[in-house]
């Protein structure tokens, strides 16, 4: 193998990698924005990112003048994004017209660290109430508010039941009635899409996923997690990566 072969081996490993580590990036804000959408702050804690951070382009040389323009950029990305998700677009831009009037009052950092905060919740908690706006009982919207502000725990029909101040037995079959779900497999449903953006998006391992979502066991996750999406933990993961390799040998 002569070295000029070798040089171009080694050019073309490094172009892999640095393409590799855009997608991943790219893949991230995406399900960051994605997880806004999904009215679930837990995930949305994980994929969040400062309002500056090393890398991120300078868009003023006045430190908070490029704070407040960082903050304004996202504002509209992710009222675009709340708007593909389901949200109307008067209520998106609204939002997104509150915060930058409020960024564009803020005298210090420390206000506008908390303005994205609050944005970034409030979104968030919007984008909750429009994923449940078509369920009719306003007592199941609430036990999903439950599940969902619970992913991390051990979530039970009964703890619920009590809750709602209702019984188990009536929960249970308003449940089904109205998702078409047992209360259980409705919050495996919802853990489970947690656990395919943490494995795919984060450096989490299956065991440290199963146990951040409560499963009993790495087993039972697994074979939770099989049920839901066709495929083992790991297979989810390679299948991600293959979709990412293929169309660059097409």
């Amino acid at each position: 193998m002569n070295e000029s072969y070798e040089k171009s081996i080694a050019s073309y490993l490094f172009s892999q990698h640095e393409e590799n580590f855009e997608h991943t990036s790219f893949d991230r804000e995406i399900a960051f924005y994605e997880s806004i959408c999904s009215g679930n702050m837990e995930l949305v804690k994980v994929f969040m990112q400062p309002l500056f951070f090393e890398g991120c382009g300078i868009l003023s040389d006045d430190p908070l003048r490029n704070l407040k323009y960082h903050l304004i950029v996202l504002a509209a990305l992710i009222a675009r994004a709340c708007i593909n998700g389901g949200m109307t677009p008067e209520d998106s831009y609204s939002l997104s017209d509150y915060y930058i009037n409020k960024t564009d009052k803020a005298s210090t950092e420390k206000e506008i660290r908390a303005i994205h905060l609050e944005m970034i919740e409030g979104y968030t908690n919007k984008m909750r109430n429009v994923k449940l706006s078509g369920i009719c009982s306003k007592q199941i919207v609430h036990a999903i508010e439950y599940i969902i502000t619970r992913l991390h725990s051990r979530i039970l029909l009964e703890d619920a039941a009590e809750h709602l101040k209702i019984s188990s037995a009536y929960l249970s079959r308003l449940f089904k009635n109205e998702t078409g779900m047992a209360f259980s497999e409705y919050v495996n449903k919802l853990k489970i899409e947690e656990a395919s953006s943490l494995l795919l998006f984060t450096e989490y391992t299956d065991l440290e996923i199963s146990n951040l979502l409560c499963f009993s066991s790495q087993s039972h996750f697994i074979k939770v997690f099989k049920k839901f999406t066709g495929s083992t933990p790991k297979e989810y993961k390679k299948q991600y990566q293959l979709s990412h390799i293929m169309p660059e040998l097409k």
